[in-house]
């Protein structure tokens, strides 16, 4: 099993009691963290993940555990957006969700990654 399937198994899910409802979820963290792969000096990113949910919502404990196990991974800030928005689209299954990473500054450049897919809310 490699790192990033690992990973993707500390995620859990808990039932959405209101699932024909259409209301948004937004979670943000500061405690992402990775290594450059070319520096090996840690990357620092503050995490924004809006959603609209359809069946399933993210257990936040597993998200905390989830974001804090990317620490050692050696990975550029355009794949780590990746790998958690393709991981949080596979476990929910949402009607829209969006993934942000702002980078923290390095070297004068301010770096903010996203993705979004689906009918965005109001």
């Amino acid at each position: 099993m490699d790192v990033r399937e690992k990973v993707k198994g500390i995620l859990e899910t808990i039932p959405n009691e209101f699932p024909r409802r259409s209301y948004v979820v937004e979670l943000e963290s500061a405690e992402l963290t990775s290594m450059c792969p070319f520096t090996e000096i840690p990357d620092f990113y503050r995490v924004k993940i809006v959603y609209v949910p359809d069946e399933k919502l993210v257990e936040l404990k597993s998200l905390k555990l989830y974001l804090q196990a990317f620490r050692n991974l050696r990975v550029i800030h355009e794949t780590l957006l990746n790998i958690i928005f393709e991981d949080l689209k596979d476990l929910l299954s949402p009607k829209y969700l969006m993934v942000e990473l702002k980078v923290n500054i390095r070297g004068g450049i301010e770096t903010v990654v996203r993705r979004e897919e689906g009918e965005r809310p109001d």
